[in-house]
């Protein structure tokens, strides 16, 4: 398992400022209707070694500037898979911007056209040759940190130690399939998508 340090309400200042380039991020909540009815309940980071950071935030104030720090400087690289719910979440909860981003579920589903799974277990096992254990994914994440289990913790590492190799495979693909640009447009759609979210529009509005 994964090397993990847990925290309670925000990281160190020392550890936010040792992220130089880039970090994996994922978060897990009380559910996936978010913000009208379930909370953020764990954020999980990744440095590229493979050193987790495990963060369960104050729900009375959600309060994290050193988090807040990493998301919002535009020079660290945030890598998540699926951030239309992990960017919405961060931003509504912790009130920030998450700047500077990489969607691995948005580049798969650009540049993996020979497939039509786009799961994060799916790429650890194509680029990692690994398999996810998913069987604890609905956990009650608002337990007290110290009362997760070992296979709770290695859940929630396990979201974010591959995505950096995952990350630059399909950055690899992206540009000798010649469809980086075309993934770009995607990303600077997400905000407009999250927004489009957050309104109450869930369908896509570009359908017939």
């Amino acid at each position: 398992m994964a090397k993990i340090h847990k925290f309670q309400g925000d990281i160190t200042e020392e550890i936010s400022k040792s992220f130089k380039d880039s970090v994996a991020i994922d978060t897990e909540a009380t559910g996936l209707k978010i913000p009208e009815r379930d909370k953020l309940s764990l954020i999980q980071i990744c440095d590229r070694n493979g050193v987790v950071y495990i963060i369960q935030p104050d729900r009375d104030t959600y309060k994290a500037p050193n988090l807040v720090s990493i998301l919002e400087d535009k020079k660290i690289q945030k890598i998540g898979h699926y951030l239309r719910f992990d960017k919405n979440a961060l931003e509504y909860f912790l009130k920030c911007k998450v700047r500077n981003i990489f969607d691995t579920k948005i580049a798969s589903k650009v540049v993996r056209t020979y497939t039509d799974q786009h799961g994060l277990k799916n790429l650890v096992y194509e680029f990692c040759n690994k398999n996810l254990d998913k069987r604890v994914s609905s956990s009650d994440w608002n337990k007290n940190l110290n009362e997760f289990s070992e296979k709770q913790l290695e859940y929630a590492s396990n979201d974010v130690i591959y995505l950096h190799r995952i990350k630059n495979e399909l950055e690899k693909m992206l540009k000798r399939e010649n469809r980086f640009e075309l993934y770009e447009s995607c990303i600077a759609f997400l905000d407009t998508r999250i927004k489009l979210d957050q309104s109450g529009f869930k369908f896509d509005v570009f359908e017939h």
